[in-house]
C-alpha cells in the first residue's frame, strides 16, 4: 500500500531548531520524528512511501535515502529550485505537492494515507482504514477528542451523527466549539481526491480542499480514535515530548541507552563521577557526554551527546542539545539549549551570542571561552526568567 508524508514545510514554529534540522528529523531522543512514522506506516503494510521535501531538503533525503534500510520504499518530490547555486525551497502546500507527483505519474492509484512529518502517532492505520472503506469515502479524517478547554489550539472538525463532516472551526474559543473533535492530520484518501486540486498552485489540505468537499456534499468523514499523538509543532511541544518520553506518559517510545541507575539513562563512554554528582531521574545523557564534579542535574532533563556540563552548573527540567557546554554556575530550568540560543517553554528565544552570554553557554568543539566579567545575578535573570 501507498502513503505520503507531508515533509516541505519550513517548520517556522519550531525555530531555532528548524534553522538547521528540518522538523521530520527533529530528534525525540535520538532518533527523527520520521522514523517512527516509517516503523508505524510499515508495520500496517504501507511499503510505498512519497515524501514532499523544500527546507532542507538535503538533509532528509540523506539521512532516509530509499529507504531500504527502514523497510519500506522512499521516493522524494522536491518543492522548490536552485537560486545562484543553492537549494531554494517553495513549498507548493499540502495539497499542491499531491497533485505535483500525480502530473509527473500517476503514483496514488489506490486507497492512500497521507501523515504530517513533525507528530508522534501510535495509531491503528489498519482500523482507520476499514472505516474509511466501510463508509465508501473519498477522504476520512482521523480526529481525537481533546478536554474542551483545549480546543482553541486545534482545528476542529464538526460531523453528523454518521460521522460525515459538515464543518470545520479552526482554532475556535471554548464557547464557539462545536465539537471537541480535532484534526490530527491524518488523513486517508481515495485517488480521486486529486481531481480536486488545481494544478501548478500552492493549495493547502485542510484550509483549501477540506471545505470544498464539504461545500460540494463529498463523502467526506471523520473516525474519532484513541492514540498516542504528539503533535511538534511549536518549540513547547517539542520539549513536553521529550519530557512525556523521560517521564513514562508516552509509551511508544522506548529511552535509548544503558539504565546505569533507577531513572538515569546513558549513551557510550559517559564521563562522571557519579558520587560526586547530583543526578535526580528520569535523565537520559547522551555518549561522549561529560559531567564535572559539582554539578546538579534534575529530571525530567535531557543531556544530549558530546556535551560539557561545568561544575556548579544546574540542569533542570530542561533540553540540552548535542555538543553544548554549559559553564560554572550556568542554571538552567525549564529551559532548551540548541547551538547559540536558548528558549524556555513558552518559546521565547535568547539568542546568546547577541546577548553576549556565548562565553557562558556555547559548542564542545571551540576553544574555551574567557568569561567577561559580569554580573551573575544579571545572567540567572537573563537565563531564568519565568
Amino acid at each position: 500500500m501507498k502513503a505520503m508524508i507531508l515533509a516541505a514545510g519550513k517548520g517556522t514554529r519550531v525555530r531555532p531548531i528548524t534553522y538547521t534540522i528540518p522538523k521530520p528529523l527533529i530528534p525525540i531522543l535520538q532518533k527523527p520524528v520520521m522514523e517512527f512514522l516509517l516503523e508505524l506506516l510499515r508495520n500496517h503494510g504501507f511499503t510505498e512511501i512519497m515524501v514532499n521535501v523544500s527546507h532542507l531538503a538535503n538533509e532528509i533525503e540523506n539521512y532516509f535515502r530509499d529507504g531500504q534500510k527502514f523497510g519500506v520504499d522512499i521516493a522524494y518530490s522536491f518543492e522548490g529550485k536552485i537560486v545562484d547555486g543553492e537549494l531554494v525551497g517553495q513549498a507548493l502546500g499540502s495539497a499542491g505537492g499531491l497533485r505535483k507527483i500525480q502530473d509527473f505519474n500517476p503514483f496514488f492509484d489506490d486507497t492512500f494515507i497521507v501523515l504530517c512529518g513533525d507528530a508522534l502517532i501510535d495509531l491503528d492505520l489498519t482500523a482507520a482504514l476499514k472505516f474509511h472503506r466501510e463508509k465508501g469515502a473519498i477522504a476520512t479524517i482521523v480526529t481525537k477528542t481533546v478536554p474542551k478547554e483545549d480546543v482553541p489550539s486545534y482545528g476542529v472538525v464538526v460531523t453528523d451523527e454518521n460521522g460525515k463532516i459538515i464543518n470545520f472551526q479552526e482554532k475556535p474559543s471554548v464557547d464557539e466549539a462545536l465539537s471537541t473533535e480535532i484534526n490530527t492530520g491524518i488523513y486517508i484518501f481515495e485517488p480521486e481526491i486529486i481531481d480536486y486540486i488545481p494544478p501548478n498552485t500552492e493549495y493547502d489540505i485542510g484550509s483549501e480542499l477540506f471545505p470544498q468537499l464539504v461545500a460540494k456534499n463529498a463523502p467526506f468523514y471523520a473516525v474519532s480514535m484513541d492514540f498516542e499523538w504528539v503533535d511538534i509543532g511549536k518549540v513547547p511541544d517539542y520539549w513536553h515530548a521529550i519530557r512525556g518520553v523521560l517521564t513514562g506518559e508516552i509509551k511508544n517510545v522506548k529511552i535509548p541507552g544503558h539504565e546505569v541507575f533507577p531513572g538515569i539513562y546513558t549513551g557510550l563512554n559517559v564521563n562522571v563521577n557519579w558520587d560526586k554528582v547530583d543526578i535526580t531521574g528520569p535523565v537520559y545523557i547522551g555518549g561522549m557526554t561529560k559531567i564535572e564534579d559539582g554539578a546538579k542535574i534534575v529530571g525530567p532533563s535531557m543531556i544530549g551527546p558530546n556535551c560539557w556540563i561545568c561544575s556548579s552548573a544546574e540542569v533542570d527540567n530542561s533540553v540540552i542539545f548535542e555538543y553544548s557546554r554549559l559553564g560554572q554556575g550556568v542554571r538552567l530550568f525549564n529551559k532548551l539549549v540548541f547551538g547559540r540560543y536558548c528558549v524556555d517553554k513558552t518559546g521565547a528565544t535568547i539568542d546568546l551570542q547577541a546577548a553576549a552570554l556565548d562565553w557562558l553557554i556555547t559548542d564542545t568543539r571551540q576553544s574555551l571561552p574567557t568569561p567577561p566579567t559580569t554580573d551573575k545575578e544579571m545572567i540567572d535573570q537573563l537565563l531564568n526568567n519565568e
